[in-house]
């Protein structure tokens, strides 16, 4: 399996969870699934395309803030946005 198919199996999980919901009150998980090495012009993780100043904030960012690198890192990787409608009842 790609990076970017561990990728969007990951934020499919933690979408299925409800933790892209706004309203959630759990904390946002890591997007990082392990494959932790920067891409050639080291612009970001080419396991959970993330760039340095995203990992970097990471840790004292609230879920807002998480949620909004989740977003910006799934475009870098082509994937598309969790919808939580797909799941909903």
């Amino acid at each position: 399996m790609t990076p970017v198919e561990l990728l969007a199996n990951h934020a499919r999980q933690i979408g299925v969870a409800g933790h892209f919901d706004a309203r959630s009150q759990e904390p946002m998980p890591s997007p990082c699934i392990s494959v932790c090495r920067m891409s050639p012009d080291r612009s970001h993780c080419e396991g959970c395309f993330r760039t340095l100043d995203e990992i970097r904030i990471w840790g004292g960012a609230d879920s807002a803030v998480r949620r909004t690198i989740w977003a910006q890192l799934l475009l870098r990787a082509g994937i598309a946005p969790f919808d939580a409608k797909e799941v909903s009842p």
